[in-house]
């Protein structure tokens, strides 16, 4: 659809939006620093400090909230040579399999896993990365044990692993997850660096969690060092987990090869050009869908994912939703949706069907619409391959 202009600043693609959504991005469009305007994806909807599902570009500054607190967080799909006919008529011992080689949870690493071949060579890979890789913030011995324990982990919340079939009935894995516990602890404290720097500076803010870091500062320059460094933890954290998913699918079917491979940030900031302006393109819930570009959409549990290609919508600044966008906060989905309906809703697929009520806040109904979602940035991406899940896994 056409974007809804809201205010000359704040533009939207969400069929779907509620008051507090449109009123926090109405704030985060107002700042001085916001070099156009905000443009709204279609799973829209309220986050921490800013919207899930914004992209917003800004002229000197960078607003450390934006990008979130899960840096570098984002998806990867593998196409496999699989078909159907090829995976077990049940999957239960791959979903066994795949929670031994990829931990999930809260907090979760790799410390007291039985310590295999498999779990060294990650182990190998990791601690390789981390020597060759230094954040600029310096990590006390915790920190740095937590990042090398969590590279290669799944975490918790909305962020799963995934075998699909496409049209043609191909085999694909999926995955979604980002910076772990390290980026989390990285962006609160540039989070709380940007408030103070605002408050000394004082900087009139309607949102205190909207505090900028402005270019040429040594705070900037800081955190733009640990904002690369998580969004290449993140992306080296999937190229990990697909390695291990791929090893674990391919060793339960006894052959397997990789064909295509697809990876997307949705939380993180980039300098881009955009209406012959050089700025900070930072998108919260958003990928980037420039002409011809890959990228990675999903539903929830119980519904379809899609690989789309983008359109370069100058509009969206590129861009396009990430994921569906929740329609229920976890706890509003706790407290009025079932184990029972999530199990309805799952429907055939393997799941970790005995963690049902633990899982409710991830029910499809929780969700917005994907179908709608998708009809709704129909000028952003075109879709490549819808997928449909046969197996779930999830913290």
């Amino acid at each position: 659809m056409a974007p809804q202009k809201i205010t000359d600043r704040l533009w939207s693609w969400a069929s779907d939006l509620d008051a507090s959504t449109r009123q926090q991005a109405e704030r985060t469009s107002r700042l001085p620093i916001v070099a156009g305007h905000v443009a709204l994806m279609a799973d829209a909807h309220l986050g921490l400090g800013a919207t899930v599902g914004s992209v917003v570009p800004t002229e000197g500054a960078i607003i450390p909230a934006c990008v979130g607190v899960d840096i570098g967080c984002g998806m990867a799909a593998v196409r496999t040579d699989l078909v159907a006919s090829d995976l077990p008529d049940d999957l239960t011992p791959m979903l066994d399999q795949i929670g031994r080689a990829i931990p999930a949870g809260m907090g979760r690493g790799h410390t007291g896993r039985r310590a295999d071949a498999r779990a060294e060579r990650r182990s190998k890979a990791a601690a390789g990365w981390l020597r060759d890789h230094r954040p600029r913030t310096d990590l006390d011995p915790k920190q740095a044990r937590t990042s090398l324990d969590q590279l290669g982990t799944l975490g918790s919340g909305n962020h799963f692993v995934e075998v699909c079939l496409d049209d043609d009935d191909t085999v694909w894995v999926v995955l979604h997850s980002g910076s772990r516990g390290i980026g989390n602890q990285l962006a609160q404290g540039h989070i709380a660096r940007a408030r103070k720097v605002a408050k000394r500076l004082e900087i009139g803010l309607e949102d205190p969690d909207l505090a900028y870091l402005l270019e040429g500062t040594p705070e900037f320059d800081h955190y733009v060092a640990d904002l690369l460094w998580a969004q290449d933890y993140a992306a080296r954290n999937r190229e990990l987990m697909l390695d291990a998913l791929l090893s674990v699918v391919f060793a339960e079917v006894g052959k397997g090869r990789q064909r295509e491979l697809v990876d997307c940030h949705h939380n993180y900031s980039a300098r881009e050009v955009h209406e012959g302006r050089e700025v900070w393109v930072t998108r919260k819930g958003a990928i980037r869908a420039g002409v011809g570009e890959l990228g990675i959409i999903p539903g929830s549990m119980g519904t379809s994912t899609y690989i789309v290609e983008g359109l370069g919508n100058a509009a969206s600044y590129e861009s396009c939703s990430h994921g569906a966008g929740r329609r229920l906060s976890r706890t509003k989905a706790r407290k009025s949706l079932s184990p029972e309906s999530l199990a309805e809703a799952m429907g055939d697929r393997t799941w970790l069907s005995d963690r049902a009520a633990a899982l409710v806040d991830e029910h499809p109904d929780a969700y917005k619409d994907i179908r709608q979602v998708m009809a709704d940035q129909a000028d952003l991406v075109a879709v490549r391959t819808p997928l449909r899940q046969v197996l779930n896994y999830k913290g």
